[in-house]
């Protein structure tokens, strides 16, 4: 007999609205309540992985809603459910605005449901000040410290990470609203805030000495998001059904998930998580759809990596000290830590002699939406045409072992590419820099998800490409100031060829010379 259709919370981010309307929630309630023993908390997570919903839980628990925990673990831990007043600000309501004037009024708007609570003195003019205030009546009012939620903290300051003349006064007007935290200290019971960056700057990490950051401590690694034992326990029967949508098995399903979904990793401890809005999205859908990418792609990111000049080439395998992580926004050489905090890479190994890790692209959902998200940036064109264009068409060409078609296919690709303005510089060193080849392969076959490296250490050097298909494994090796007998005779001499011989696969080695007038592929020759 089928059960009762399952309410998945897509979109809903209100724990009492969640336990209310009997939505699928994941018990997390024991991290919470684990959490709530800290005093001063920092937590990132990337967009849309639960924060507003922690944050949310945290606000009903210190409201004293008992009522809402029933039947969930943190009856088992919790006995007094004391009330406590709370101040719970969403900061991401102040992003985008024009000005700092803006920003300050906006924060003060933000407050003023509370100040109705809670009453305002007239000399109480900018957000911190009031924001002192509303703590002060707070506790005078109810003789209890108070909890203060912050979610999105620095949401205001993304936009102007890079602009040098406006970031500093945005910084000074938030920095004036949050070291309010610190002053209030005897009056606050709990403080927690969220973001995705670090801005070291701001005296919520340079004032107050005792903020405890656990984006990282394997305690807390899956207080936002679904591990893999939840999905197979609490949300068996979503996977049976989805699996019915897609006539396959729940093996399959389970499968198929977690190349899309899953990988994502917040700690040393070897716990891979799911993200939780795709999750829920998929299930609500019983479609296997890119969600996360749907609900936006942080522009922000993508001015951070032009701004580094990061080398997308290398993310499916950065090595990373400790140290990288926990680095200051504004002192950041490299777009890696917000890389990292926005969940574009994630960890994928842990080396506890060196204590370093290896980041990557966590799944196939970030590394297609990605890509996409980097074709008209980068080259000039969009994603999802070039998806089912080109890329299409040359993997098809390689699936069937049609090698001459696939070369073909890119030739005429790479001829008719506009390239973005400002990419001149990019496209002249081109002609002596096979390199940007790699850099434009490297984009094409993400898009579909093959598996696609450049420079692959190998035994007798670094390998220009390689690209793995169900049956064949090819190895490329470009040349701009060559022939392509010479980048055949490379592969051979340097045998880099040998480590894929041993795994089932037919190995083709292909040379490939570029033409340095029409920009596109001269000659090639396979072996």
């Amino acid at each position: 007999m089928e059960t009762a259709e399952r309410r998945y919370p897509v979109g809903i981010q209100t724990f009492s609205e969640i336990r209310k309307g009997n939505y699928v929630y994941i018990d997390k309630t024991d991290l919470v309540w684990e959490m709530t023993r800290l005093k001063y908390v920092f937590l990132s997570r990337p967009r849309r992985f639960g924060k507003s919903l922690l944050s949310s839980t945290l606000h009903s628990y210190f409201d004293g809603r008992k009522d809402l925990f029933e039947e969930l673990k943190i009856m088992a831990l919790e006995k007094d459910w004391e009330q406590y007043p709370v101040i719970h600000l969403d900061v991401s309501e102040a992003k985008g605005f024009p000005s700092v004037s803006e920003l300050q009024r906006v924060l003060n708007l933000l407050m003023e449901p509370l100040t109705a609570v809670y009453g305002k003195n007239e000399n109480e003019i900018t957000p911190g000040d009031i924001l002192r205030g509303l703590i002060r009546r707070a506790y005078e009012k109810t003789g209890k410290q108070v909890a203060i939620i912050i979610d999105e903290y620095d949401a205001p300051l993304l936009d102007v990470l890079h602009d040098e003349e406006q970031l500093p006064a945005y910084r000074q007007a938030m920095q004036e609203f949050y070291k309010t935290l610190k002053a209030s200290e005897p009056m606050i019971r709990f403080c927690f805030i969220t973001g995705i960056t670090k801005f070291s700057q701001l005296s919520i990490f340079s004032t107050i000495n005792n903020l405890k950051n656990v984006t990282m401590l394997p305690q807390f690694s899956a207080i936002c998001g679904i591990t893999e034992q939840e999905l197979v326990t609490d949300m068996a029967e979503d996977i049976r059904r989805m699996a019915e949508a897609y006539e396959c098995s729940p093996e399959e399903m389970h499968a198929k998930l977690k190349q899309q979904y899953d990988g994502y990793r917040f700690s040393k401890k070897e716990e891979e998580i799911y993200n939780p809005f795709s999750l829920m999205n998929a299930f609500g859908d019983k479609m296997l759809n890119s969600y996360w990418f749907a609900s936006g792609t942080p522009t922000f990111l993508i001015r951070q990596m032009q701004h580094f000049r990061t080398d997308i080439t290398t993310m499916e395998h950065i090595e990373a000290v400790a140290s990288a992580f926990d680095r200051p926004t504004e002192a950041m050489e490299s777009a890696l830590p917000l890389l990292y905090q926005s969940g574009y890479l994630t960890i994928k190994d842990y080396d506890r002699e060196t204590d370093s890790y290896i980041l990557a692209i966590p799944n196939k959902e970030v590394r297609v939406g990605f890509i996409e998200g980097l074709m008209p940036t980068y080259i000039g064109l969009d994603g999802s045409s070039v998806q089912v264009g080109f890329a299409m068409k040359f993997w098809r060409a390689l699936k069937r072992n049609n090698l001459d078609l696939a070369m073909q296919e890119m030739k005429a690709f790479l001829a008719g590419i506009p390239y973005v303005e400002g990419f001149q510089k990019k496209l002249e060193a081109a002609k002596n820099y096979e390199g940007f080849y790699e850099y434009t392969f490297w984009l094409i076959f993400n898009m579909l998800n093959v598996y696609a490296r450049t420079q692959v250490k190998c035994a007798g050097g670094r390998i220009d490409f390689v690209v793995k298909m169900p049956d064949t494994t090819y190895v490329f090796e470009l040349k701009v100031n060559g022939t392509a007998q010479e980048a055949l005779d490379q592969i051979n001499s340097n045998g880099y060829a040998l480590p894929y011989q041993t795994d089932g696969r037919k190995v083709v080695k292909v040379g490939v010379q570029f033409d340095r007038k029409t920009m596109t592929v001269g000659e090639y020759l396979v072996d």
